[in-house]
């Protein structure tokens, strides 16, 4: 047992009366806060070079942060500091807009878990411009995850995420086009094959454009979609967004099985690695994924990138086992490592 699961994630999980949202601001606010001198103590100690290129892009290594954890971008430099070779924000909208109502994040313990529905909430585009052209370029790559506003119509989608897009994409190292939040009424239907096709071509451009697809899509579906992205030029695929679906959460949890929202975590790990295996034979490898889904250990990626994954990415993973897991990922995880055990 590491420092942070036992002294650190304590702690912060008692923040705020237990509060999980109020834990993740608190942090996100001290993040931003470290003076340059500890970020460069961090980079020494979490800091792991492993460079691969992927659609056009060089990251340093394989981890990212996923969309979600800094949605507004307030902790930039903190991400590299802690090892991650990329970085994604978001996801924002063209309007700013304040999520759903709280409480809209739970964590399920004993299934190392995490229910959300936070609904986009997010200063709007125009504001994380404003912060990255003062911010200045990374360390490391950074995508950025455009979703659509609430209160837009479906059928004013595209050219809300074009608004977005045209804002942000000056900053961005890929745009990754999030049509797979279960927490945005109607989202998800612009998984289907004409509202992606639309998008894909409104958003073609000079940065490498990624599709995050929903973990709850049925084979076809996502064949479906993949010939659109190939048919559109999309970079690749991040497979997966949280689930619907409730398997895998412990007895002691299943008091939020009613809870509205998608779930995260060790309980999405199978599921993830099932729809990265299925995109990367589906599409005869012609789409780099980015893996994301229950990634709690090196081990997870090393399955994650055996089932055809590029380059994964943590949330709920660092959530739990915190900036440790980070390292033990990028050291650790290589393709084919757990082919053996598969």
């Amino acid at each position: 047992m590491s420092l942070f699961t036992k002294v650190a994630r304590p702690a912060l999980f008692r923040l705020g009366g237990g509060d999980a949202e109020h834990a993740h601001e608190w942090t996100l606010d001290r993040l931003a806060r470290l003076p340059a001198p500890a970020l460069a103590a961090m980079r020494r100690w979490y800091g792991f070079s492993n460079p691969v290129e992927v659609f056009g892009v060089r990251f340093p290594n394989r981890v990212g942060l996923a969309a979600g954890v800094d949605k507004n971008g307030v902790a930039l430099p903190a991400w590299p500091a802690l090892g991650f070779g990329f970085v994604e924000v978001g996801t924002v909208t063209a309007k700013p807009q304040p999520g759903n109502d709280k409480p809209r994040l739970f964590r399920a313990r004993a299934s190392e878990g995490i229910v959300n529905r936070m609904g986009f909430n997010n200063a709007g585009a125009a504001a994380l411009a404003d912060r990255l052209a003062e911010l200045g370029p990374l360390d490391v790559p950074l995508g950025i995850s455009l979703g659509k506003s609430k209160v837009t119509p479906l059928e004013d989608a595209v050219e809300d995420y074009l608004t977005s897009y045209r804002l942000l994409h000056p900053y961005a190292d890929y745009i990754a086009v999030n049509v797979s939040s279960p927490n945005t009424p109607g989202l998800r239907t612009l998984q289907d094959r004409d509202s992606i096709a639309a998008l894909l071509k409104a958003l073609a451009g000079p940065v490498p454009v990624l599709v995050k697809i929903a973990p709850d899509l049925t084979a076809p579906a996502i064949a479906e979609l993949l010939e659109v992205c190939l048919e559109h030029g999309a970079a690749g695929i991040i497979a997966t967004n949280t689930t619907l679906s409730r398997d895998g959460l412990a007895a002691a949890d299943r008091h939020l099985a009613n809870e509205a929202g998608g779930l995260s975590g060790a309980p999405l790990t199978a599921r993830s690695r099932e729809v990265v295996r299925f995109v990367h034979t589906e599409s005869g490898g012609r789409l780099p994924i980015i893996g994301v889904g229950g990634i709690m250990s090196a081990d997870d990626a090393s399955r994650m990138l055996d089932a055809g994954a590029a380059l994964v990415q943590l949330y709920s993973g660092f959530i739990y086992r915190g900036p440790d897991l980070v390292l033990e990922v990028a050291r650790g995880a290589r393709p084919a490592r757990a082919a053996a055990a598969r």
